[in-house]
């Protein structure tokens, strides 16, 4: 169990983490560079980040599920914080699979492609989800350490 709980919380750090880092650090700071330069930081950035966010969403699914079976012997007997954090974190992994097939693809054609304005496009398409999906990560993250207490 507490290598389960140890690998299911370093997982959401990365994930939020990294949210956290994509989009109050870096989006501030690319808007210096040219077009061309920003959607190509973008491209590179975001498939490195979502490489680990995919390892991170089977290394979530799988730990939680565990400690809830394992640890808990089922769903009947978690808390509301395990159903509360089970359902966002859902809800997190649905936005993230519509970003990473739909826009981000996008982006990398584009970029490929050299067309500055489809790839711009796409990033703006990218950023309100990302907004939307760390305040989520948030929440979850105070779900999780509240735990039992709410």
């Amino acid at each position: 169990m507490s290598i389960a709980i140890a690998l299911h919380a370093l997982a959401a750090v990365i994930w939020v983490g990294g949210m956290f880092f994509a989009y109050l650090c870096l989006r501030p700071s690319v808007g210096a560079l040219d077009p061309p330069a920003r959607c190509r930081l973008w491209r590179e950035s975001l498939g490195r980040f979502f490489a680990f966010v995919w390892a991170c969403v089977i290394v979530v699914l799988l730990t939680g599920y565990a400690m809830i079976g394992v640890g808990f012997g089922g769903m009947a007997n978690v808390g509301i914080h395990v159903h509360i954090m089970q359902g966002l974190g859902i809800l997190m992994m649905l936005l993230f699979a519509h970003v990473y097939f739909g826009p981000f693809r996008k982006l990398k054609n584009a970029v490929g492609d050299e067309d500055w304005p489809e790839a711009g496009r796409q990033v703006a398409r990218i950023r309100p989800v990302v907004a939307f999906n760390l305040a989520l990560g948030l929440i979850v993250v105070a779900v999780a350490s509240g735990g039992r207490w709410l």
